[in-house]
């Protein structure tokens, strides 16, 4: 394998990408969901600006390198499976995820609960779907 190929880019972006829904699932959201009420909009809006950068470190290597994957290998099932984990993620962070988090931003303390649990729940789909792209990413090839 070549580092001029895609495939051992595919795999690092992959585990990457792995590496970091982990950390939100299992770190992140946690602590978010400790916050006391009163400190709340603070702690949720001092989350959504620092995270924004690390999402697009995550997300915008690993859509680049599937389109190389897929351009050059379209005969690979082990992509086209990493193509389909990393839609997964992405499309839960987009339909789901992102929409929740502005939701959270003035949602009054009575209503918190349900949408941190929708977001645990779309979290654990985008982890899964991580999870996926990392072993389509291990199968290409």
């Amino acid at each position: 394998m070549s580092l001029a190929e895609p495939l051992p880019w595919l795999l690092v972006v992959a585990a990457l990408h792995l590496g970091f829904q982990l950390t939100v699932d299992l770190v992140v959201y946690p602590a978010l969901g400790d916050v006391p009420d009163e400190r709340w909009a603070t702690a949720h809006q001092k989350h959504s600006s620092r995270i924004t950068p690390v999402v697009a470190v995550a997300y915008l290597p690993l859509v680049g390198v599937l389109a190389w994957s897929v351009a050059t290998r379209p005969e690979d099932a082990g992509v086209w499976l990493a193509v389909a984990g990393a839609a997964l993620s992405v499309g839960t962070t987009a339909v789901v995820a992102a929409p929740t988090h502005g939701r959270l931003s003035s949602e009054p303390a009575a209503g918190r609960p349900a949408l941190l649990g929708r977001l645990d729940r779309a979290d654990r789909v985008r982890t899964l779907g991580a999870a996926v792209c990392l072993v389509g990413a291990l199968l290409a090839g």
